[in-house]
C-alpha cells in the first residue's frame, strides 16, 4: 500500500540564522541570511510543528522578516511527482497558477521510508540545490522533454524510465538516431544516497551527470548552448525558472539543478525485506512465553512487536525469501562485501570479470582514475527493486538474476584485477532461487510520476 502524506507548516524566518530541513530555495537565503542546517524528517531542534530559530541578525537582533512555509512529506510522495494538477496539455495558464502558490517554493523537509531510514546520514543535497515543489516539478518536465536532444526524440527517461524501474530493457542504452554506447542504463531512483554517478564515478554530482548526456552525441545529440535555446523557447518554462532561480537563470547548470531535484525524490518504498526485518528481533528473542510476559511487563515494546507483526503479515516474504535472505547475509556468500546498508550499494567499485575476457575490455574506473586497481571496476548499484531493471551489470550481459546468481556462484571471470570479494560459492539449485526470491523481495513501491504533462 502506498503511504503518502502531505502536511504544512508554518514557521517563522529570522534574518539571521533559521534551521530548516532540506529545501530552502538559495535565492530566500541569499536575501533572509538563511543557514540551512538540517536533519531528514524534521525541522532540527524542533517539536511538533515548531522551528528552531537562532536569532543572531546582521547587528545581533532578531527581526521577523516574513511567514514561509515548510512542506513535510514521506517519501516516496506522489504529491512532488504527480504534476501539475489537470488534463491534457500543460497550459501557460495553469503554470503561472501553480508557481505564484507560495506552497510550491516552501522548503521540503521529508522523512525515508522503513529500511532506507537507517541510511539518513548517508544523504546528499547540495546546499545550492535544496528541494522545493516547484523545483522537483519543473525538474520532472525536463526529465520527460525530448526537445532538449539535437531532433526532438530523446529525453532522460528514454534510458531511464519509470515503467522500466527507471532503466532500460536493453543491453545498452538507446540514444539519437538509435545509437548506442557500450553500457547498460543505470538506475536513476534512489540517488540522493549518491555523490558520484555513471558506472564509472565520473560525475562528482546528481547535477553534474544530468548536464553530461545532453551534450553526447550518441545520447541526446546536442549541445548545451542548443539545448538551453529549446527550453527557453517555451514561455512556461521562462516563467518557472524566473520565479524558481531568478530573473536571467535559464542555463543549463540550473536545468541540471531541477533534473536532479526532481531525481532525488525518486525513491523506493518498504520492502517484503524490510517488514520481516521489523519483525525479526522479536522473531529471533523472543518464544510466545516471552511474549506473553513483554504484553505484561512492557505494553509499549509489545505495541511494536504488534505493529512489526502486522507489517510483516500484510507485506510477507516467501519462505524462499527468508532462506535467501540468510544466505545473502551470511559469511559464505558475502553479498554484503559490496551490496551493504539501507541501499545495499558500498557505492565502491569492483572488478566482477564481467567483459574482460574480451579483446578490448571496458576498463570502467581506471579510465577516470588511471589506477591500476581501477581496471574493469565498476560502481557497486542498489540491488533495491532490482527485480524491476533487468538486464543486469555495466554491459547488460546478465540477462535475468538467475544469470547474476550463476555469474557469482561461479566466481566471476578470472582476469589479473579481479576483486578480492569475488569467489567461487558452493549452492545447491535451491540456494540459487533463494537468492533471487530475497532479490525479488527488496521491491517496494515506486511514487506515481506524470509522465506526460509537459509545456506546451
Amino acid at each position: 500500500m502506498r503511504r503518502h502524506m502531505l502536511s504544512v507548516s508554518r514557521v517563522l524566518v529570522a534574518s539571521g540564522l533559521l534551521c530548516l530541513s532540506f529545501g530552502c530555495q538559495p535565492a530566500a537565503a541569499e536575501k533572509t541570511g538563511l543557514s540551512n542546517s538540517t536533519s531528514v524528517g524534521g525541522l532540527e531542534g524542533s517539536g511538533e510543528g515548531q522551528a528552531s530559530i537562532s536569532e543572531t541578525g546582521a547587528e545581533g537582533d532578531a527581526i521577523v522578516d516574513e511567514r514561509v512555509l515548510v512542506v513535510q512529506v514521506q517519501l516516496p510522495s506522489s504529491e512532488l511527482t504527480a504534476g501539475i494538477p489537470g488534463d491534457g496539455p500543460l497550459t501557460t495558464a495553469q503554470i503561472q497558477s501553480w508557481i505564484d502558490d507560495p506552497v510550491n517554493h516552501a522548503p521540503v523537509s521529508f522523512e525515508l521510508p522503513l529500511g532506507l531510514n537507517k541510511g539518513t546520514g548517508q544523504v546528499h543535497i547540495p546546499e545550492d540545490n535544496l528541494l522545493t515543489k516547484a523545483k522537483i516539478e519543473l525538474g520532472r518536465q525536463l526529465y520527460f522533454d525530448t526537445r532538449m536532444s539535437g531532433d526532438g526524440t530523446i529525453a532522460c527517461a528514454s534510458c531511464h524510465h519509470p515503467d522500466f524501474g527507471y532503466a532500460r530493457p536493453d543491453q545498452f542504452g538507446v540514444g539519437i538516431k538509435g545509437q548506442t554506447g557500450n553500457r547498460n542504463s543505470p538506475v536513476s531512483y534512489n540517488r540522493l544516497f549518491s555523490r558520484a554517478q555513471f558506472w564509472d564515478g565520473r560525475a562528482d554530482s546528481l547535477e553534474t551527470q544530468a548536464k553530461g548526456p545532453i551534450q553526447s552525441p550518441i545520447e541526446h545529440g546536442s549541445n548545451h548552448e542548443d539545448a538551453v535555446r529549446a527550453i527557453a523557447g517555451v514561455e512556461g518554462y521562462q516563467i518557472q525558472f524566473e520565479k524558481i532561480f531568478g530573473s536571467g537563470s535559464l542555463n543549463i547548470d540550473n536545468i541540471a539543478r531541477a533534473i536532479a531535484s526532481f531525481e532525488r525524490v525518486i525513491v523506493t518504498g518498504a520492502s517484503g525485506f524490510d517488514y520481516y526485518e521489523q519483525l525479526k528481533p522479536f522473531l529471533d528473542d523472543f518464544n510466545e512465553e516471552d511474549l506473553a510476559e513483554l504484553k505484561e511487563e512492557d505494553p509499549e515494546a509489545y505495541a511494536k512487536y504488534e505493529v512489526a507483526k502486522a507489517g510483516a503479515e500484510e507485506h510477507p516474504m516467501s519462505d524462499s525469501a527468508i532462506r535467501g535472505h540468510a544466505l545473502f547475509f551470511s559469511e559464505k556468500v558475502g553479498c554484503t562485501a559490496c551490496h551493504v546498508g539501507a541501499n545495499f550499494t558500498d557505492e565502491k567499485y569492483h572488478n566482477l570479470g564481467i567483459g574482460m575476457d574480451q579483446e578490448k575490455p571496458d576498463l570502467g574506473r581506471f579510465s577516470e582514475t588511471n589506477d591500476d586497481k581501477d581496471r574493469g571496476a565498476f560502481k557497486t548499484p542498489t540491488i533495491r527493486n532490482v527485480a524491476l531493471s533487468a538486464p543486469y551489470m555495466h554491459d547488460g550481459s546478465q540477462k535475468t538474476l538467475e544469470e547474476v546468481v550463476e555469474w557469482y556462484a561461479k566466481g566471476g571471470h578470472p582476469n589479473s584485477h579481479l576483486s578480492d570479494k569475488i569467489k567461487k560459492i558452493d549452492l545447491t539449485a535451491e540456494d540459487k532461487q533463494d537468492l533471487v526470491d530475497f532479490m525479488h523481495a527488496l521491491t517496494g513501491d515506486f511514487p506515481y510520476v506524470e509522465q506526460q504533462r509537459i509545456p506546451e
